[in-house]
């Protein structure tokens, strides 16, 4: 047998060396090089270890010491050794404090040491519940705790445990999904009044101190401004007589283009208002953007940053004078002003008028085969003796149930779907999630 220098292992001879030895002789030189030359083929093989092999004690100390020389950029030091800088300087530091031990990993440990079971804290925490069942975990050890002291008492998701393993503890019952539908890209227009975007620009005073949230609309084809109106505030009313005065001066577009917030969008799952709603009912596609990206309408918002310059900035003193003066300007932004992204051209350049007007106001019919009930000012409606929350933003109107499963109705407001109606359930419809593709 060979031992190997520097292992615990060792290599059998091989037939070839023990002939050699026999006849030539330990000390002849042959043998010695054919030994030596056996021995780096085997460590050459895949699954033999190196002879020299540094621990991780040693590669640290290594790796300090040759930083402390500065003879090699620490870059390429920290690339040959396989370690990023913050563990360089990391184990420069230990090694300054503690010198050679420190370069060992310390063990981890968890801060907080876990308090105990022991039954006398289970008896405890339930006379507590007991005796307050409509207290929550938190409430308990914090009463606990100002009794007993704040060290000894349980964790509160430790108590939590023990409530639900006793059925103590009732979970909050989670609202079960809806059908999941996809919003399509926002549409490119092609001629006026294919897109409006409307916005309220945000709230500044008057030179008498009066506070006015001004109503922004435009065509996003023409960049054409509709009308800027002030308002006292952002309420659905104002913001509904406002747009009725719009529609019947400019007829109804085909889509609307807005933002998620109020009086536009609500915090429902379909995201309509009664303000949206209204617009579905006259024939108008609503886009809202999503959530946290003004970019996706930011020619509006470059069109708040130049009345903002050149009208907002030093108000009239009263609402209705600054009202007329806003008039003035959007007037001198339709007809003078030259728009860059229209090729240097003004946006009445390129306007055109509407043929489409506003249609009359009906309730929604729906195919036959359908249900169609009537929605409460609570935004609730009568099945089977059983009430059930749809919406608010389609109140004082039907909506149209859809048989899509057995005990199973698809709930529309026109054409657009708001949820899913289950019999067996109780409460809220499963409203429908829109996401947008992509």
């Amino acid at each position: 047998m060979r031992r190997l220098r520097g292992k615990g292992e060792t290599l059998p001879a091989t037939p070839f060396e023990q002939g050699t030895r026999n006849r030539l002789g330990r000390r002849h030189g042959i043998t010695t090089w054919l030994t030596k030359r056996y021995h780096q083929i085997a460590d050459s093989l895949p699954g033999r270890m190196p002879w020299k092999q540094n621990s991780l004690l040693e590669q640290r100390l290594d790796l300090v010491r040759q930083m402390a020389r500065r003879e090699e950029k620490l870059e390429k030091l920290c690339r040959r050794f396989g370690v990023s800088r913050q563990t360089a300087y990391k184990w420069r530091t230990r090694y300054r404090a503690g010198r050679r031990r420190a370069l060992r990993d310390k063990p981890r440990q968890p801060l907080r040491q876990a308090v105990k079971t022991s039954v006398l804290w289970l008896r405890r925490v339930r006379r507590a519940r007991l005796k307050h069942p409509t207290w929550g975990a938190r409430k308990l050890r914090h009463v606990l705790a100002k009794r007993f002291g704040a060290g000894e008492v349980p964790a509160t998701a430790t108590i939590s445990r023990w409530l639900r393993r006793w059925g103590l503890a009732r979970g909050r019952k989670r609202r079960r999904r809806g059908p999941t539908l996809l919003r399509g890209a926002l549409h490119v227009p092609r001629a006026c009044h294919e897109v409006w975007t409307v916005d309220f620009k945000g709230w500044y005073r008057t030179g008498q101190g009066e506070r006015v949230e001004p109503l922004t609309v435009r065509d996003l084809h023409s960049r054409y401004v509709l009308g800027i109106r002030l308002l006292p505030s952002q309420a659905v009313r104002g913001a509904r007589q406002a747009f009725a005065r719009l529609f019947q001066q400019h007829g109804v577009p085909e889509r609307i283009r807005c933002d998620n917030g109020t009086p536009f969008g609500g915090g429902g799952p379909t995201g309509l208002t009664r303000l949206s709603a209204w617009w579905v009912k006259l024939g108008i596609a609503v886009e809202f953007i999503t959530p946290g990206r003004p970019c996706e309408n930011g020619a509006h918002e470059q069109f708040h940053r130049v009345y903002k310059a050149e009208v907002a900035a030093g108000p009239e003193p009263t609402r209705r004078a600054q009202q007329r003066r806003g008039e003035r300007w959007w007037r001198h932004y339709n007809e003078q002003r030259p728009h860059e992204a229209l090729g240097m051209a003004t946006p009445a350049a390129l306007f055109k008028k509407n043929r489409r007007r506003p249609r009359r106001l009906r309730p929604w019919t729906y195919p036959r085969g359908w249900e169609r009930r009537w929605v409460k000012g609570s935004g609730e409606i009568t099945r089977g003796g059983v009430r059930r929350y749809v919406g608010e933003a389609f109140a004082r109107d039907y909506v149209g149930l859809k048989p899509a499963r057995p005990e199973v109705w698809e709930v529309y407001f026109g054409p657009q779907l708001v949820g899913e109606l289950h019999e067996k359930e109780s409460g809220s419809i499963r409203m429908a999630r829109y996401a947008r593709k992509g």
